[in-house]
């Protein structure tokens, strides 16, 4: 178990939203970040837990509609158990802790154990439907009252039955977890006074790419839930503001809505690509398949480093050949200085961003972005006994290398990274793949192709993967998945991630939704 140990330890009951990563505070990413342990419940993303810091110690409560992977009482013994030891404990809640989330239950668990706790707020599944579904739950002219109650009805609660007269009179009425009750509960708002005429929206798995929004009546929402095959995880929305969901949905006019999509970057560098595919409505599966390392000798490199100023030019051909190399002119404290003589060449707008960002200024970028685009510009320039230094991966094309020295060049090539298999995210690929639920595979570098394709060896499981369309960034990594048995069905016309993602939007508009799915 990670962590260091304290003298005394502290439960976070942390609301983790309703169900988009995106939507947790800031307080809870932070405490994420620091946590010796996290017990997640079933509702709460995936991708929240992978925010605490590797071997952390990962708990799933794994509680789902009504069955229970671990039982109230051991959760409650799991935190104070931690936290005496010292550790300091997330407790990972759907939505919000205090909301139909047990959270005050385990906060007097935690009171009487002598455990110290702090509670985050969430934003509670109620507020996230609503918003993805396109329906405020106030509005000036319509709804000046909200209610939010449980369709877990409880007989041995204090206080007896529901007030349904008083339920039925809201202006907005929200039932969480009623779907399964839900024939019941609209029979009793209907005895109770309630229009047959109220507009009802019934929204699951709020906040997710894969959310699904019924609307009608009271009089016959029951029965569209039925023909909708509607399952919990739902709720429901019941009042006049349900009727502005055509006007103010949003969400479901997003153009990759519904869709399911891999990334296969590294994740240090697949945060803006994940974004932007999720700002579009995709849910997105990180499954980094590489890893980078760094060299497992920086003898060439810092010896590369110690006469950088003799060089004509440097050429970069990846952000991460920017970075690392940056990176180890730090921690040798050389001079950036040393590098103003020397005539930078970047193979693309996002590396030679990357070199402007350090200070520096790039003398050309080629227009095509790949090493055969440095090579038709540096033919050009006159390169007989020119040295140059090429900062790269462990293992790479030698396309660039082989006709530079062709030329003439006197080429250094020096490792300034290495890449290594990761299997992150392979179980949730299968998991999506047995439910259908995956639409395209974006690779970003051949190294990634190679990577990915090995996660996948039963037959079965290879067959299947391989069905899915691919997205590649550009030829050579097209090349690589063809190779690999993919089907490449799509490449922008500038390999850049920016332009491969409007490449993907104008690919799935020519679909319709749903007819992609693998099989």
């Amino acid at each position: 178990m990670r962590g260091r140990r304290r003298t005394s330890g502290i439960v976070h009951l942390v609301g983790a939203g309703p169900g988009d990563p995106g939507l947790i505070t800031t307080r809870g990413r932070d405490l994420l970040a620091r946590a010796d342990v996290v017990i997640a419940d079933a509702l709460a993303s995936r991708e929240l837990v992978k925010l605490a810091p590797l071997g952390a110690e990962q708990i799933d409560a794994g509680k789902r509609c009504g069955r229970h992977g671990v039982e109230q009482g051991a959760v409650n013994r799991l935190m104070i158990d931690r936290a005496r030891r010292g550790l300091r404990v997330v407790r990972l809640k759907g939505g919000d802790p205090s909301l139909f989330g047990r959270g005050g239950e385990e906060a007097e668990a935690l009171r009487r154990a002598r455990v110290p706790f702090t509670v985050v707020p969430g934003v509670t599944a109620a507020l996230g439907a609503a918003a993805w579904a396109g329906i405020p739950l106030t509005h000036r002219r319509h709804a000046s009252t909200v209610v939010f109650t449980t369709g877990h009805l409880d007989p041995d609660k204090r206080g007896g039955r529901p007030d349904w007269k008083a339920l039925a009179s809201a202006d907005t009425l929200v039932f969480y977890m009623g779907v399964k009750r839900l024939p019941g509960i609209v029979g009793c708002l209907l005895r109770a006074g309630m229009s047959q005429k109220t507009p009802v929206a019934l929204v699951r798995w709020a906040t997710l790419p894969g959310q699904e929004t019924v609307t009608g009546r009271l009089a016959d929402i029951v029965s569209l839930a039925r023909a909708a095959r509607l399952r919990p995880p739902a709720l429901m929305i019941a009042g006049r503001v349900a009727r502005l969901r055509p006007r103010l949905d949003w969400f479901g006019r997003l153009p990759l809505r519904g869709r399911t999509i891999v990334v296969t970057r590294p994740r240090d560098q697949a945060g803006p690509f994940v974004e932007a595919l999720r700002e579009l409505g995709a849910g997105v599966i990180l499954a980094p398949a590489i890893v980078l390392r760094p060299p497992r000798s920086m003898v060439r490199l810092d010896r590369a480093l110690a006469r950088v100023a003799s060089y004509d030019y440097l050429v970069f051909t990846s952000v991460n050949g920017v970075a690392r190399l940056f990176a180890r002119l730090l921690e040798t404290r050389r001079d950036i200085r040393d590098l103003q003589g020397v005539d930078i060449l970047a193979i693309g707008p996002a590396t030679a961003a990357a070199v402007e960002a350090r200070g520096l200024r790039v003398a050309a970028v080629p227009a095509e972005h790949r090493a055969e685009g440095i090579v038709k510009m540096m033919g050009r320039r006159r390169l007989a006994g020119a040295r140059v230094l090429v900062p790269r991966a462990a293992v790479a094309r030698d396309v660039l290398i082989k006709e530079l020295r062709r030329r003439g060049a006197r080429v250094d090539v020096v490792e300034v990274y290495r890449t290594a298999p990761s299997r992150e995210g392979a179980d949730e690929i299968r998991r999506a793949l047995r439910r259908g639920r995956v639409d395209l595979i974006t690779f970003t570098s051949s190294s990634t192709v190679t990577s990915f394709a090995r996660l996948f060896r039963g037959r079965e499981e290879a067959r299947r993967i391989r069905r899915v369309p691919v997205a590649a960034i550009g030829p050579i990594t097209a090349a690589s998945a063809r190779r690999e048995g993919f089907r490449v069905a799509l490449m922008p016309r500038t390999y850049t991630v920016p332009d491969l993602t409007r490449a993907v939007v104008r690919w799935f508009r020519s679909f319709p939704s749903g007819t992609l799915r693998a099989s």
